[in-house]
């Protein structure tokens, strides 16, 4: 059955880069970026685990870590860790699942059928502290990620779960937010002060508060 938002992300242990890796054990109280790769030594995801490995400490500076999922080995990953140090100049230091068995791929249903029978498709999944899943992403083989983009949600969610705003459309950070809809305009106004604009009754912008 296909994981949705708010579900609670399976738990699993499979072979990595850093050895046995126990999934909500690693994991602990942060935020986890998990995204799967078809293949090692494959065009696309050398460059993504090489934006991945030079992002990594902005996501580290979110609390959040990063794990990557393919369907090869061990041995093969860490060789083709030479090839994405030499592609991009940054060699990843998170972990690599070793997912040869396809187990963790099908807990968090990343083989499409329609799409390759025995390749995973480009899966990301961002999971909370509390391990519930709070966004899905797939992709096909052909197109890589932004991982921009991902950076650009978990700090949406972050300040979305510390604040009572939501964010609007091509929001980043540093940029008004929205008051959230149920907010009453009192509150709006203790919390916030006047808001920066009112383009309708529901929707009323307020400058970003400082995220954590």
């Amino acid at each position: 059955m296909a994981l949705r938002i708010g579900d609670t992300a399976p738990d699993f242990e499979q072979l990595s880069t850093h050895g046995l890796l126990r999934f909500h054990a690693w994991k602990g109280s942060s935020w986890t970026v998990l995204f799967s790769h078809p293949h090692d030594f494959t065009p696309v995801c050398t460059t993504e685990l090489g934006e991945a490995a030079r992002l990594t400490p902005d996501f580290a500076a979110r609390d959040a870590k990063l794990l990557a999922l393919s369907v090869d080995t061990p041995e093969r990953h860490a060789a083709w860790a030479e090839d994405i140090a030499a592609v991009s100049g940054h060699r990843p230091s998170f972990p690599i699942i070793a997912d040869h068995d396809r187990e963790v791929a099908h807990l968090y249903d990343m083989i499409h059928p329609n799409a390759a029978t025995t390749q995973t498709v480009r899966a990301t999944f961002i999971i909370d502290p509390r391990n519930a899943v709070r966004l899905i992403q797939s992709y096909p083989n052909a197109i890589g990620r932004n991982f921009a983009e991902i950076l650009r949600a978990l700090d949406a969610l972050r300040l979305t779960d510390a604040e009572p705003v939501v964010t609007p459309v091509n929001w980043r950070n540093g940029e008004p937010v929205i008051a959230a809809p149920h907010l009453a305009d009192a509150e709006l106004l203790r919390r916030f002060g006047a808001p920066l604009a009112t383009d309708l009754p529901y929707l009323r912008r307020v400058a970003q508060p400082a995220l954590a």
